[in-house]
């Protein structure tokens, strides 16, 4: 037995050795060029790699790797953390979305930036305020999103503007139809965090991210207005299951006549609905309503041994020229401004002048290191009110939201 402990010291080091290459946890090589993995979520229009191909013909010694995560936004959030906490360097340049800037910046998981390296003078104002916190560029913007309103024209002359208006022609065509009037993203995830934050206006949190602003009149309003929608049978209770993909079908299959959904629900529409359909700004309480930014920004893990060469690939991957192919490839909105102004492009994608204008008045959610927690209350939140047989008080519920998201902030 004392004869084979050696032996056996031996094996278990040289496995430990083997395995440090797929979790090292030593200094990165900062300012190193080599290799690079490009961890995003799943690429469904399969429009990135002929881009990552351009690059590794330019750049056989520094060739990047496509890693594609899940399309669901809370379960790459969720690998990206545990690789990030473990230090490991597997992943180079990280897709984030627009809320978790904050949070990966103070856990130290991603690298400041320079903002003279990339042209953000050029890009949506807006789209630029997602990568900064703390004074500090910590991303560099690569797509936008904003929550446009669909509607079909052969059924509606004027699109709504206000929740009034909506609910009076959503009602009519659902009485006249048989067909819902109206849906957005009802299941409790992120995207009921983002409907409820387009219903109350945005304002959740102090732009500082520190106090909870968020006045218990116009949460209960909004919550009232949702609930309205569903006892009235306008919202079909099938929304309550929604998330984007199944808001998209439902419009385009024609069981709908008005959707809130990001922009990569045109494409499809257009294509099933033809003309009978188009989009606007969504509608607020007293005239156009203001829209949640979205989108994905992209940041240089911390643990990269390849540094420089993650950022020379994020400047070129938000070009000039590749941002106009994210748009007319992958039907990505780009955060270059002058691409919502080409002519030749608005004539491909009509949607473009709304989606700028939809942009440049959006609402960023709440800034937060701790925005996952706050985005669980809120749509936990709202699900108890939008729940048959509603018995849950919309004034109870709005106060207790407030309340309950001003003791997660002490948490942070």
């Amino acid at each position: 037995m004392r004869r084979s402990l050696p032996l056996l010291l031996a094996v278990l080091l040289t496995a430990g050795c083997a395995g440090a290459p797929e979790d090292d946890r030593g200094e990165p090589e900062t300012g190193g060029a080599g290799p690079i993995t490009f961890a995003t979520g799943r690429d469904t229009t399969a429009y990135l790699q002929p881009l990552l191909d351009r690059w590794n013909q330019a750049h056989p010694a520094e060739k990047v790797t496509l890693l594609e995560l899940p399309e669901a936004s809370d379960e790459q959030r969720a690998q990206m953390v545990s690789n990030l906490q473990a230090r490991s360097n597997r992943y180079d340049v990280l897709g984030l979305d627009v809320v978790w800037t904050a949070e990966f910046a103070d856990n130290g998981w991603i690298i400041p930036l320079e903002r003279g390296m990339f042209p953000l003078d050029r890009f949506l104002p807006p789209v630029v305020d997602t990568a900064v916190y703390k004074d500090k560029l910590w991303a560099v913007p690569y797509t936008s999103n904003a929550g446009l309103l669909y509607y079909r024209t052969d059924l509606v002359r004027k699109p709504p503007k206000t929740w009034a208006e909506l609910r009076e022609k959503s009602l009519e065509i659902t009485k006249k139809r048989g067909i819902g009037g109206y849906a957005g993203q009802f299941l409790a995830y992120e995207g009921l965090t983002v409907n409820f934050s387009e219903a109350v206006g945005g304002q959740i949190l102090s732009p500082d991210g520190t106090q909870v602003i968020l006045e218990p009149a116009k949460a209960k309003a909004a919550l009232d207005f949702l609930t309205q929608g569903l006892r009235e049978g306008w919202i079909p209770r099938a929304a309550l299951s929604y998330k984007e993909e199944e808001t998209r079908l439902a419009f385009q299959n024609g069981d709908l006549a008005f959707a809130r959904n990001w922009p990569h629900g045109y494409g499809p529409a257009k294509a099933k609905l033809g003309d009978r359909f188009a989009v606007t700004r969504l509608p607020g309480p007293d005239g156009p309503g203001t829209s949640t930014l979205g989108g994905v920004n992209l940041a240089v893990s911390a643990y990269s041994k390849h540094q420089k060469t993650a950022q020379d690939f994020i400047n070129y991957f938000t070009s000039l020229d590749n941002q106009r192919r994210v748009l007319t490839e992958g039907s990505f909105p780009p955060v270059w401004t002058e691409l919502y102004d080409d002519p030749a492009l608005i004539k491909q994608f009509p949607y473009l002048p709304v989606l700028k204008e939809s942009i440049l008045a959006a609402k960023p959610r709440p800034v937060s290191a701790n925005y996952n927690q706050l985005s669980l209350v809120i749509a936990s939140s709202v699900a108890k009110v939008l729940s048959p047989p509603f018995a849950e008080s919309t004034d109870v519920v709005a106060t207790s939201m407030k309340a309950e998201l001003a003791e997660s902030l002490k948490t942070q």
